[in-house]
């Protein structure tokens, strides 16, 4: 497995040329004379005084702050002089308001300094948080090979985490594992492409694509939001039958939050990581619709894909995004209900939908709400409440399945037309009660037309994520808990 050096990096990502070092005189310590000789011969062999670089450069044009790991000068390990190095870099990221990539290619702390090395994590994960907190981004791509402290500390706080394929990624090192419990450590494990399978990191990609990435990610959470798009025409709400609209959202080939991010949004850079379990039922990115910046939570369509606690966990990990990078939030609601399992339970199912009601009815960001499909039970409900709801027109929201109440009420199915009728639950309904405010026309159905279907979301997505972007964040949000108070009265 080949390793990136840190001017290699850097060279990949930044304008050529821009980059301005911020790198001074490694702070010196207590050592062995034994230690003494070993920084002497790294700096000798390396070139360099320390295990990390750290700067400015620009990317596409725009300052970025960029921190960067060598492996070659003593397996990137950190002690105090690396650390206090990294915490002024960070620092003064902050202070400038500048975007932050992090790139760490290290063995962990530095052995050689003990205890006083591993406790300099805790000053990095601070300013890190800090630098979070101010509402400014920090990206991380990590490098082979990542592992103990640093994958433990500022290797996993990413906004957005990358890693380099094939990279050793993980927090107890292999080699250590082995000697400690005589026999080797699982293969395949600690690699970056089995970690993003399980939703550890975003994605993984190679050097070269890298830059790429970087700037659309930066053009979606940086740059102002573009003009606003011209309205999406009214039409009448047709009389549609509820349970039409219910056979409608069931057809296989209807337009999902997939189609919606490919055919209907810009700048996409997928962070949901995980393909696999009841996760894979959200996904998660940063985008653009029309020009207007948002992350975007969406449920996506799969046979049998019921939505589970971890596919919750993701919309929340989706809200907190949103929150810390202080960018509106789509949410995309398409869901044939709730995982009904032991799995389920012992997981948190209910929590899970709790936490995510009480997580976005405060949410202190811009947010839309989009019902594209199927909406039943508590995990479109998780997603509802909203500034802002749009629904297709064969759009519906139910407490269970149509044939679910059938069976509570009758004990039997036969009877969910009549009560998919009955509940209120398609579009028109909606509307009429305060729970949708826009409905977007299918023509008749989404899945005859679904990249015009999709067009036509995505610009009445934008018109409201433009709307909002006006209105204070006090009164925004007084907005909506009066509004979700008032439902029904």
């Amino acid at each position: 497995m080949s390793r990136i050096g840190a001017d290699e990096l850097r060279e990949a990502v930044l304008d050529p040329g821009s980059f301005l070092s911020w790198d001074t005189a490694p702070v010196t310590t207590p050592m062995s004379a034994e230690y003494a000789a070993e920084l002497a011969a790294a700096r000798a062999a390396t070139g360099r005084d320390e295990a990390v670089i750290t700067g400015e450069g620009r990317v596409a044009g725009r300052r970025v702050a960029v921190i960067a790991g060598e492996f070659a000068f003593l397996a990137g390990s950190i002690g105090v002089a690396a650390a206090e190095r990294i915490t002024a870099a960070v620092t003064r990221a902050t202070a400038e308001r500048l975007p932050l990539l992090a790139s760490p290619s290290s063995g962990g702390t530095r052995m050689q300094e003990g205890t006083v090395a591993f406790l300099q994590m805790v000053k990095i994960a601070a300013a890190v948080e800090l630098h979070k907190r101010a509402h400014l981004p920090y990206l991380v791509y990590l490098r082979h090979p990542t592992t103990g402290g640093v994958f433990a500390s500022w290797g996993s706080l990413g906004h957005v985490t990358l890693g380099q394929p094939g990279a050793l990624v993980g927090f107890l090192g292999p080699r250590v594992y082995a000697q400690l419990y005589g026999e080797p450590f699982p293969p395949g494990v600690q690699v970056a492409e089995n970690l993003q399978a399980h939703g550890v990191i975003d994605g993984v990609i190679p050097l070269k694509w890298l830059r790429r990435t970087l700037i659309r990610a930066l053009k979606v959470i940086c740059d102002p939001p573009g003009p606003p798009p011209p309205p999406v025409r009214s039409q009448p709400v047709p009389d549609v039958p509820a349970w039409d609209s219910v056979l409608a959202t069931r057809r296989p080939d209807r337009p999902g939050v997939g189609m919606l991010l490919r055919h209907g949004a810009t700048e996409r850079v997928l962070l949901s990581g995980t393909g696999v379990g009841d996760a894979a039922t959200t996904l998660l990115a940063l985008a653009r619709f029309r020009g207007q910046p948002a992350v975007l939570v969406g449920q996506q369509r799969r046979v049998g894909g019921i939505v589970g606690p971890a596919a919750l966990r993701e919309a929340r990990r989706g809200m907190a995004l949103a929150a810390g990078l202080r960018l509106p939030l789509v949410l995309v609601i398409d869901t044939a209900g709730p995982a009904l399992s032991v799995e389920a339970e012992q997981g948190g199912l209910a929590g899970e939908i709790a936490h995510c009601l009480a997580e976005l009815i405060t949410l202190d960001v811009p947010t839309v709400s989009v019902l594209l499909g199927q909406g039943s039970g508590g995990p479109a409900l998780a997603m509802v409440p909203a500034d802002r709801v749009l629904a297709a027109t064969h759009g519906w929201l139910a407490p269970l399945p149509p044939e679910g109440a059938s069976a509570i009420v009758y004990r039997d199915t036969d009877h969910a037309p009549e009560l998919s009728a009955a509940q209120g639950i398609r579009s028109a309904d909606l509307l009429a009660a305060g729970i949708v405010d826009v409905i977007v026309p299918e023509c008749p159905d989404a899945a005859d037309e679904p990249i015009d279907f999709v067009k036509r979301v995505s610009t009445a997505i934008a018109g409201e994520l433009s709307a909002l972007r006006g209105v204070p964040d006090a009164q925004r949000t007084a907005t909506r808990l009066a509004r979700y108070r008032h439902i029904g009265l």
